[in-house]
């Protein structure tokens, strides 16, 4: 593979060079994301262990005020940190329920979806990547097997060793693509999914957090 980059032309050198490091970001992405999710799971499984324990909201406020890595966590202190902020006013006027109900679901939702978009960062990268790599390496293709017919023209010569170079770069160019795209397709539809249903998950909390809440 050396060999065939080494001997091919700068065009193809160049979209032989895109695509390697298309491949190592999406591989970047890829792995940064698992170990994010899994990273997810773990502390929600923490999170949900704590907040059910029985303990006050104070209480759990205390607790899970120093979590900064966990979305649940944040989600929960925004709302009892908007709760704190309008307690005195709440206690003095019963009928303004309905507007902290709105602060803080408002509260959470800033949350969520600052943490949604933190991590789907560089997510995009791999539906980019697994949509765009095939015709970069198309295009490496299309210029080595133009190269060979140059050289056909040049010698004057149908024979294989004229030919060879050119396709073979061509061939190089078009797997490459293939290289980068296939992973980032089926990585980034997993990554997707597992997503969806983290952040469902998180949807769910928040209403169910409201729920107790205000019940109580």
């Amino acid at each position: 593979m050396l060999a065939l980059f080494m001997q091919a032309d700068l065009v193809v050198k160049s979209v032989i060079i895109i695509l390697i490091l298309a491949s190592l970001y999406s591989w970047n992405v890829i792995i940064s994301k698992i170990l994010r999710i899994r990273q997810l799971k773990k502390l929600e499984k923490e999170f949900e262990d704590i907040f059910w324990s029985g303990n006050s909201f104070e209480d759990l406020y205390e607790t899970l005020n120093f979590n900064q890595t966990d979305p649940k966590s944040k989600l929960f202190c925004a709302a009892i940190l908007e709760w704190k902020k309008s307690k005195t006013q709440f206690e003095n006027d019963t009928s303004d329920i309905n507007s902290l109900k709105d602060r803080m679901m408002r509260s959470m939702t800033v949350v969520f979806n600052k943490e949604s978009e933190n991590v789907e960062r560089n997510l995009t990268f791999l539906a980019t990547a697994g949509s765009t790599a095939p015709f970069i390496g198309l295009f490496g293709t299309v210029w080595g097997i133009m190269n060979s017919f140059k050289s056909i023209a040049i010698a004057q010569n149908t024979n294989l060793a004229v030919v060879a170079p050119g396709i073979a770069e061509a061939l190089f160019a078009t797997a490459l693509g293939l290289f980068v795209a296939i992973p980032a397709v089926v990585a980034y539809n997993k990554i997707s999914n597992d997503l969806s249903k983290y952040f469902i998950s998180l949807e769910t909390f928040m209403d169910e957090f409201s729920t107790i809440f205000f019940r109580q």
